[in-house]
């Protein structure tokens, strides 16, 4: 069994990094309010449209609580170069809807935005 270096490892992690950089980061805010609001069924109505795409610039990500309960489950859409939106009260078809034409057509979904970051 061959044994990798320290920079053997390095140079795997760059190499990696090079080839799937992120353009467009959706977090879904998924602390207990997040949760007891429906977040799980946010985030697998997104893993679900990720998964028709062939875009291999999107990355999802799940965090915790966003500070605000009161409009949760709570999504942020990051494109590059763009500032973040942030998304209130979402729905399994609502996250449909912004993945569809936000992330995929850069269309800010201005009736479900809570604010740009």
């Amino acid at each position: 069994m061959v044994k990798l270096t320290i920079e053997d490892l390095k140079t795997i992690k760059k190499k990696a990094l090079e080839k799937e950089k992120a353009t467009v980061t959706v977090t879904v805010h998924m602390g207990t309010c997040g949760i007891a609001a429906g977040a799980r069924e946010v985030m697998n109505a997104l893993v679900e449209e990720m998964a028709e795409t062939e875009r291999a610039d999107i990355q999802v990500i799940a965090s915790g609580c966003l500070g605000m309960c009161s409009s949760e489950p709570n999504v942020t859409v990051e494109i590059e170069d763009e500032k973040p939106i942030v998304y209130k009260l979402i729905d399994a078809n609502k996250m449909r809807q912004i993945f569809k034409r936000h992330v995929l057509l850069g269309e800010v979904q201005t009736d479900f935005a809570l604010a740009k970051m």
